[in-house]
């Protein structure tokens, strides 16, 4: 089965067995602890089911990695999917519309394909390495941003020295924290946001995988917080920074964060 058609149906398939969830205190009950060691909601676990069941009867790779179980081997194709059921959590469980389905599948490590489905609105991005960024079937590029007194960008931080980030910050025209790291990596590939900076450490591969070839695939740029390839382990309790950009502003970010 082609990987971002079999994905479209896991999307509907999460659609439908979240549906009672969202919003509600019993999305939000703590099942148990995570493989990532945070707490599992129950909407994650629902959702995370759903994607499970849907590789036993059709096994897209040989290898699932995910927020909630770990690793599990599939008798599949070769491969690696990274998943994040519920991107997003707290959004889902309040009823704030932005949060997403996160899949990307690699191959030697490589991501090669990505898809991103916002499951309170239904819109799509997806993207395949070398060849196209799209939202809802429709081809996406960042945007053309060149001052940082003329951007918008989402700056996340939690117990960390705020002096590397707050001379940046004086410079931003907006500032937007919106939840879910996947859907924004992909609002910089459309060209809604112009950059995306995560200073937590805790950024996981299943966090970032998809969204950041979206927003590679549509000329955006993606490294470490010197400016480096970023690099993520397969393993889900390694949390790591990430600066995203339109490109445009890459180096002027990375500047101000030094």
């Amino acid at each position: 089965m082609e990987f971002l058609a079999a994905c479209d149906q896991i999307g509907r398939a999460v659609g439908d067995a979240i549906a009672d969830l969202k919003g509600t205190t019993a999305g939000g009950e703590t099942i148990h602890m995570g493989a990532d060691m945070t707490p599992t909601k129950r909407i994650d676990q629902a959702a995370e089911d759903c994607v499970v069941e849907f590789l036993d009867n059709h096994p897209l790779c040989s290898l699932l990695i995910s927020e909630e179980l770990g690793k599990r081997y599939f008798n599949g194709e070769e491969g690696t999917i990274f998943l994040d059921p519920i991107d997003g959590t707290y959004n889902a469980v309040m009823g704030i519309p932005f949060f997403a389905l996160s899949i990307a599948y690699a191959v030697r490590g490589e991501v090669q394909q990505a898809y991103i489905r916002n499951l309170a609105s239904g819109e799509t991005f997806t993207a395949v390495k070398g060849k196209f960024a799209r939202c809802d079937g429709r081809p996406v590029s960042v945007s053309s941003v060149k001052k940082l007194d003329e951007s918008a960008m989402s700056v996340y931080g939690r117990k960390f020295d705020p002096t590397r980030v707050m001379q940046l910050g004086m410079k931003l025209r907006r500032w937007r924290l919106l939840g879910a790291s996947a859907l924004e990596l992909c609002y910089i590939g459309c060209g809604r946001i112009d950059g995306f900076i995560d200073l937590r450490g805790t950024l996981r591969v299943t966090d970032a995988a998809a969204g950041m070839l979206v927003c590679t695939e549509a000329g955006g740029m993606v490294t470490d917080l010197n400016g480096d390839p970023i690099q993520f382990p397969n393993e889900v309790t390694i949390g790591r920074c990430l600066v995203a950009t339109n490109g445009i502003l890459h180096h002027k970010v990375i500047e101000y964060l030094r």
